[in-house]
């Protein structure tokens, strides 16, 4: 008797401890699950962001099907982690933090595309011009296709731009003042804007992040407009060059409609119908 009711009690042991061990797999797999998933959302969303320069809270909340709370931790996350910079309801990559590899990837997205683009814009510039220069990774591209000019006037805000050029005496090479911007290694801000106030060029080369849908000119941060619009003021004609995957694609400020600029010269991928739109806004497609 008393050893049956050892024995049943150490059965009860047995289930209570099975029941235990069950729920602690249980919770864990659920645990690790989630950990997994959060981990695989974090990583697309920088491989997002990697891709486009830029994102908004918004976008990403539709996109990956969570709460703007949730991208919002997963953002100060990635901040943390030096990956990202956040900013007025959006976020734009760290190009400071990403290794040599990751950042060689970055620049050389659509170089040949670019590349292309350079080869059209260089035909629009002529000796005894004075243009203006934005940063860019085209317009750096551009600017290589300057180096055998004889007479010819510069003005960038790009530090890339200008280590290219500074080596060819025949050009006057002037930049501008403002905040170092890391990320795109351009001056920016104010005393940037600052710089153009008294200054009139017979061209600019403009870059963008992106021209929206509803053909607006859009940039990856605040600070980028004052520059642009000091820019176009400054400039007779306005070339705008952007390659065909900036066509569609918005960034987090908005300049002003896309008819600020004269001329878009970009890839031969850019869609019919995108085409149509812009040339029905009075924009000349090269």
């Amino acid at each position: 008797m008393f050893s049956e009711k050892i024995e049943e009690i150490s059965q009860k042991k047995k289930e209570i401890f099975a029941f235990v061990y069950s729920f602690i797999t249980f919770t864990s797999v659920i645990q690790m699950n989630r950990t997994m998933a959060l981990n695989h959302r974090r990583t697309n969303i920088l491989e997002l962001i990697k891709k486009n320069g830029f994102a908004k809270v918004q976008t990403l909340s539709k996109t990956f099907e969570v709460t703007e709370v949730t991208i919002r931790q997963d953002l100060e996350f990635l901040e943390k982690e030096g990956y990202v910079h956040r900013e007025h309801g959006g976020v734009y990559i760290d190009k400071d933090n990403l290794t040599k590899s990751q950042l060689n990837l970055l620049n050389e997205a659509n170089l040949e595309k670019k590349k292309e683009i350079a080869q059209k814009a260089v035909c629009f510039i002529q000796e005894g011009d004075s243009i203006i220069l934005d940063s860019g990774s085209t317009t750096t591209e551009l600017a290589k296709l300057l180096k055998n000019f004889r007479q010819l006037t510069v003005i960038t805000n790009s530090l890339s731009v200008a280590m290219i050029l500074v080596d060819n005496p025949n050009i006057d090479l002037i930049m501008t003042g403002g905040e170092l911007k890391v990320q795109t290694m351009s001056l920016t801000g104010e005393l940037a804007a600052e710089s153009f106030k008294n200054i009139h060029v017979n061209k600019l080369f403009l870059a963008t992040a992106g021209i929206s849908s509803t053909l607006k000119l859009t940039y990856p941060t605040l600070s980028d407009l004052v520059v642009k619009s000091a820019m176009i003021k400054s400039a007779d004609a306005i070339y705008l060059l952007a390659d065909s995957s900036k066509l569609g694609s918005s960034a987090f400020a908005n300049l002003g409609p896309a008819s600020l600029i004269q001329t878009l010269i970009t890839d031969s991928d850019i869609s019919g119908e995108f085409a149509l739109e812009l040339k029905n806004a009075g924009i000349q497609i090269v």
